[in-house]
């Protein structure tokens, strides 16, 4: 347990930062595997609005100190190669 006032609140801006990027994460692997499905589906205009929202979602995540902007840009580059290979199906 905490014993300082200093400890006390730092415990409290932890644990809101915790939820804040859990929910964070939460929602762009929710996105992500829709764009899958989508992808699947083989409708390229709905593929790539998907794509353009789960990439915006990465990197509000970036900015938001989520995740690293190297996850996030090798996150944009895996998806962006299933509709290549989608495409050439």
């Amino acid at each position: 347990m905490a014993h300082t006032k200093s400890a006390v609140k730092s415990v409290k801006t932890n644990e809101l930062a915790r939820i804040k990027h859990k929910a964070c994460r939460r929602s762009f692997t929710t996105a992500e595997k829709k764009y899958r499905e989508t992808v699947k589906s083989a409708d390229p205009k709905d593929s790539k609005k998907v794509y353009s929202e789960i990439s915006s979602l990465l990197d509000k995540a970036v900015k938001g100190g989520t995740i690293h902007r190297n996850k996030a840009n090798r996150k944009k580059s895996q998806l962006a190669k299933l509709v290549a290979a989608s495409a050439k199906k």
